[in-house]
């Protein structure tokens, strides 16, 4: 089942509305804070480095750029049209490949892999963003994009960041401004119990190679000056040996 138009819709004007200055958008944190972290944790369980790496939920591209400096060919997909827009723009030399994917509408992801074979996916906190009856295909097209030779990075804020971003939204003044479009979209992020995670992914027929805890930065800060900082737990998988 595809995600709801009205999901689709959502995002879509999420990102026609934000800003596109640098660290604008809550989850938006520079790479350095983010994805330069974890692949020091990713890259030992790469069986191919060589291997086409896609960045599921792209957004504006900040991480793919990344990633592009990494590895030799890199793919940021994303729901939202204005999402792909923004990273192009902000990629005028074309480092990265940038692509419109719904990974839960029937046959995308296998189009994708049939088209750049298997892939190592980078997925940075889109569980939790999708509705509940879509969070078992999306790991399910995880499962397809990799293959037998890929592998999957997925990290997700973990149970515990619920309350820090719920004590966020439930400020007397209203939630801060970076989080604000966030909820005025639609889009709040749902709870996935950090259970769940592995679990979804051993569903899918992946296995589990390594999990663990992290700092997730975001690009809020709080009234001291503080950034703020969810607590995020990661899981590396892949077809079992």
């Amino acid at each position: 089942m595809s995600v709801t138009q009205r999901y689709r819709e959502s995002w879509e004007g999420f990102w026609r509305e934000a800003p596109e200055d640098e660290g604008a958008v809550f989850w938006d944190a520079e790479a350095g804070a983010t994805v330069a972290g974890h692949l020091p944790l990713f890259e030992p369980h790469l069986l191919d480095a060589g291997l086409p790496v896609v960045d599921l939920g792209c957004g504006n591209g900040t991480q793919t750029r990344f990633l592009a400096g990494r590895f030799a060919r890199v793919i940021g997909v994303d729901l939202a049209e204005a999402a792909v827009g923004r990273a192009r723009r902000a990629d005028p030399e074309g480092v990265a490949e940038y692509r419109v994917l719904d990974a839960v509408e029937k046959g995308a992801a296998e189009r994708l892999h049939g088209e750049v074979g298997d892939a190592n996916v980078y997925v940075r906190g889109v569980l939790h963003q999708c509705g509940p009856e879509d969070r078992r295909p999306l790991v399910e097209a995880l499962a397809v994009l990799v293959g037998d030779r890929g592998r999957v990075f997925l990290v997700e804020p973990s149970e515990a960041a619920g309350a820090i971003l719920g004590g966020l939204a439930g400020r007397p003044e209203g939630p801060p401004a970076k989080l604000a479009p966030v909820f005025r979209h639609g889009i709040a992020p749902g709870a996935v119990p950090d259970t769940a995670v592995p679990e979804y992914l051993t569903s899918a027929g992946l296995a589990v190679l390594e999990l663990g805890r992290a700092p997730l930065r975001t690009t809020e800060h709080t009234a001291d000056g503080e950034p703020v900082v969810l607590p995020s737990q990661w899981v590396v998988a892949g077809r079992p040996a």
